[in-house]
């Protein structure tokens, strides 16, 4: 369940405490190597990410006019949506939109790491049992 809600009229941003990730995650069996380290420093960072926003701010041309206009497009329930983003938060926007495709890194990291440790377990426990089958000989 998210921890805050955060809404302005096209905004929304779910932030979820990173210690209900990280309480689940920690296994006493699960030794520190390095995707292990690496995924607790990606979780950490997940953890101090401020607001988002996902989609692609574009500028326009309005006619008559010098400075160009703004629209943030987006997709809803699989419908491409255009919002309008008035001049002055142009520049906070364009941060939420930065963070967004931060947020989709760390994710990739979490994800990549999560799947290395998966990978390393299976070789691991393989290892394991070739070295006692040589033993019982």
């Amino acid at each position: 369940m998210p921890s805050r809600f955060f809404s302005s009229d096209s905004t929304f941003c779910l932030l979820y405490p990173i210690s209900l990730y990280t309480s689940c995650m920690k296994n006493q069996s699960m030794i520190a190597n390095r995707h292990t380290t690496r995924r607790q420093a990606a979780l950490r960072r997940l953890g101090q990410i401020g607001p988002f926003l996902e989609g692609s701010l574009c500028s326009f041309q309005r006619p008559g006019c010098s400075t160009p206009g703004w629209h943030l497009t987006f997709k809803q329930k699989a419908k491409t949506r255009t919002v309008y983003v008035p001049m002055d938060l142009v520049p906070e926007v364009k941060q939420w939109n930065r963070t967004y495709q931060q947020l989709k890194q760390l994710i990739r990291a979490v994800s990549r790491h999560s799947l290395a440790l998966i990978h390393g377990h299976v070789a691991n426990r393989r290892a394991a049992n070739r070295s006692r089958g040589l033993m019982r000989r």
